[in-house]
């Protein structure tokens, strides 16, 4: 039997979940009110456990550098960099903001999270070169991706991966871009780092071991927050005027569970995957790039082949894939009742219908799952030619859950990006979906801060210190090329890395 106990103090904001988004928003929000107070509540017993892990994701700075994925191909054969510009734009602004708090903040825990590492597409088959080929011109002619370099010629290819290409058919059609400008993130370590900072600031409390397990909208418009104790069962309730539900594959049923309006239809497809890891010393130290090809046709963006060089807990790491999977848990330590639970009578039909419109999902999956170490060595083979299976063990990787929701055309649609649901009065917001998350996580909270506390986010008080926070907010740097230049070499003072001067950008 659990008991009950009286109500902690009314706090103004509670993040549940401490993964990089309430470690982004809590302070965020702290710098624009110091008198704010915040109760965070995570179920496990540390931060940054889950997506935020670094073994958990790609850890890449998305800057569209090499996903291509970010760059479509339109009917008429131009390619649409649209998103890759926003996705670049939005690293930036994250990177300013961590700038902002390594200039303010001396503490060890938020540096050398980040490192400059090369980040490169790699094709094969001269439909895919050409592509490429369209895709680095239309990229560098931003400012955004000017220094991006792009070759065929398989000796310069060989310079830049030198694995890739050991063993590979000198006869094979290849092509290559590479930005030396890409960086590699530990965002458990940033994440980890940034609640140090946050738990230091008077008024916010964190609490490990607590699940949410109910929600309720008071008729004043503040929520009644409902936890459980998982190491004792004693519940406890919190009076909050604002929510934050970040929880990441386990934000769905909560935002179910806050019963607003905007919730409905929202559904999720979880997704798991699976690193090749390689533990050949002499092999992790032939590589220096995060190397992305082609996604298989049906296949999520979180599968798209990479070979990528990490940098975690200060030691160089050799990481290829990830496998997908499938598994009804929405989180790695989750339940396999979570998928079940999830569907409610207005999310059936949504859901239903992206099943029957993404075949080629459900058939890629299967073939993943079904997939024998022999099978993993093959396409590890593909990047690698001369990769031998006793250098590489197999590790588990994070869980997504991609966003299903209604469409009036379709009935249901997937999503393979990040999407904030926020009710109507911007007293509780939800963070669903997955890539690129983590690497703009500054932008989306940016955004969510103007959504949720318009009056406060007009003053000029408030706008000041946005732009104290990230110095071009308000700007399109696409469109402002020296703007680029001058905010990349802050950065990189900043947060210790080469300058884009060094690096001959």
């Amino acid at each position: 039997m659990h008991s009950t106990t009286s109500s902690l103090p009314t706090t103004d904001v509670v993040l549940i979940g401490a993964g990089i988004m309430s470690a982004t928003l809590g302070l965020m929000l702290k710098e624009l009110d110091p008198t704010l107070t915040i109760t965070i509540f995570e179920r496990l017993d540390v931060a940054a456990a889950e997506s935020s892990d670094a073994w958990n994701n790609a850890g890449t700075g998305h800057s569209a550098f090499c996903e291509l994925n970010y760059t479509p191909e339109r009917p008429d054969g131009s390619i649409d960099i649209s998103k890759a510009l926003s996705i670049a734009e939005q690293f930036e602004q994250s990177k300013q903001f961590w700038a902002f708090l390594t200039e303010k903040y001396d503490v060890k825990e938020i540096q050398r999270f980040i490192n400059h590492i090369p980040h490169m597409s790699f094709v094969m088959g001269r439909e895919n070169v050409e592509f490429l080929r369209k895709r680095h011109a239309a990229l560098t002619a931003s400012a955004l991706f000017k220094g991006m370099k792009f070759s065929e010629d398989q000796a310069e290819i060989a310079d830049w991966m030198p694995l890739v290409m050991d063993g590979r058919d000198p006869d094979q059609t290849v092509a290559a871009t590479r930005m030396d400008l890409g960086t590699d993130v530990n965002f458990g370590s940033l994440t980890r780092g940034m609640f140090y900072l946050l738990q230091e600031k008077p008024g916010v409390t964190l609490h490990f071991h607590h699940e949410v397990d109910k929600l309720h909208h008071n008729a004043d418009g503040s929520w009644r927050v409902k936890t459980e104790n998982l190491q004792n069962g004693q519940e406890t309730e919190t009076r909050a005027r604002f929510v934050f539900i970040g929880a990441g594959g386990g934000s769905l049923p909560l935002l179910e569970k806050s019963h607003i309006p905007e919730a409905a239809g929202y559904g999720g497809f979880p997704v798991s995957g699976q690193w090749l890891r390689c533990v050949n010393p002499a092999v992790i130290a032939r590589h220096d790039a995060k190397v992305y090809g082609k996604a298989s046709v049906g296949s999520p963006p979180m599968s798209v082949p990479h070979l990528d060089t990490r940098v975690i807990d200060g030691e160089k790491q050799l990481l290829f894939g990830p496998y997908a999977g499938f598994s009804t848990k929405f989180l790695k330590t989750g339940s396999y009742f979570d998928l079940p639970a999830s569907i409610q009578f207005g999310n059936v039909k949504p859901m239903i219908m992206a099943g029957l419109k993404n075949l080629s999902l459900t058939k890629y999956l299967i073939q993943q799952v079904r997939q024998s170490p022999n099978d993993r060595l093959a396409a590890l083979r593909e990047y690698l030619p001369e990769a031998q299976a006793q250098d590489w063990e197999l590790a588990i990787a994070g869980q997504r859950v991609q966003v299903i929701k209604k469409d009036k055309k379709q009935g249901g649609v997937l999503e393979f990006g990040t999407e904030v649901v926020t009710a109507a009065d911007g007293t509780i917001a939800a963070l669903l979906g997955a890539s690129p998350g983590a690497s703009t996580a500054v932008s989306i909270m940016l955004g969510l801060v103007q959504r949720c506390f318009p009056a406060q986010s007009a003053t000029p008080e408030w706008q000041a210190r946005f732009r104290e926070m990230v110095p071009t907010f308000g700007h399109t740097l696409a469109d402002e090329p020296e703007l680029v230049n001058q905010t990349r070499t802050r950065t990189s003072t900043l947060l210790d890395l080469v300058t884009p001067e060094q690096l001959g950008v």
